[in-house]
């Protein structure tokens, strides 16, 4: 049987998710997109083989009912589609700070929930995502979960307390590696590189690093030190950003990320 999926959203987050469903889950799904703007709506229907509806018709029937909405409209979404979410269905949410509970109570007994956390690189399927149980989900609907994320990325199954944790580190984790990459354009110009020759060779550099930090076997320390010949041009480089504070600073900040996090969940 299709498995039908509503995704309620069509930003750019939902259309990443409908593509990955559509591209890597077999048999391909049913996928109805809850989308309110003519045009955007128009635009997706015409780029997937996807039905636009509205958020009762997209959830009536559905196997799984993604919610990609802002936090601060979830309960008025919940208040309009919370009934109708079929008994036994997965709900899998992706909205920031907004707990398991608060949707479990806005729905049917023996609808499965799961919070899920992506990062803006699902755009291009290397995405990371933690996801969360709630209480009453079940294993079968956590291992859905994880298959449909699976789609756009890697996924990481962990307590729902340590999704503000997940968000600082991997949901705001791009935006550190493009500051860092900003940062070194900015230094290369400087230097008298042309912008487009910086952006280059910056890019390229981030990329590499990232491919070796993953495939290596080693770690992001070993790799550091590997690199970093004494007395050369990189220790005094590292040396800079160590009497900088570079590295405090750095986990200073993922720890005031996790924190505004949980203020926003109300946690």
């Amino acid at each position: 049987m299709t498995m039908r999926i509503a995704v309620l959203g069509g930003g750019v987050m939902g259309e990443t998710l409908a593509s990955g469903f559509l591209r890597f889950i077999v048999p391909a799904p049913d996928v109805v997109i809850v989308e309110k703007r003519p045009e955007r709506a128009a635009e997706l229907a015409g780029r997937y083989d996807i039905t636009i509806a509205s958020a009762g018709e997209a959830v009536r029937g559905a196997d799984v009912s993604v919610l990609v909405v802002k936090p601060q409209d979830m309960a008025a979404l919940l208040d309009e589609v919370g009934p109708l979410i079929e008994r036994g269905s997965l709900v899998v949410s992706i909205a920031a700070g907004v707990r398991t509970a608060f949707i479990e109570e806005r729905v049917a007994p023996g609808v499965n929930v799961v919070r899920a956390m992506p990062n803006t690189p699902a755009r291009v399927d290397r995405g990371v995502t933690g996801v969360s149980a709630g209480a009453a989900c079940s294993v079968g609907a956590l291992t859905l979960a994880t298959r449909l994320m699976e789609s756009v990325g890697t996924v990481i199954q962990v307590p729902e307390d340590l999704q503000d944790a997940v968000t600082a580190v991997s949901g705001s984790g791009p935006a550190y590696v493009f500051f860092l990459a900003e940062a070194m354009i900015t230094a290369a110009v400087d230097m008298g590189i042309d912008e487009v020759t910086a952006r280059h060779m910056v890019h390229q550099t981030v990329l590499g690093a990232a491919t070796l930090l993953e495939t290596s076997g080693e770690t992001a320390q070993v790799l550091r030190r590997n690199v970093t010949s004494p007395n050369g041009t990189t220790a005094v480089a590292i040396s800079t950003m160590e009497q900088l504070g570079v590295q405090e600073a750095v986990v200073s900040a993922i720890a005031a990320a996790r924190d505004r996090s949980r203020e926003l969940s109300g946690g």
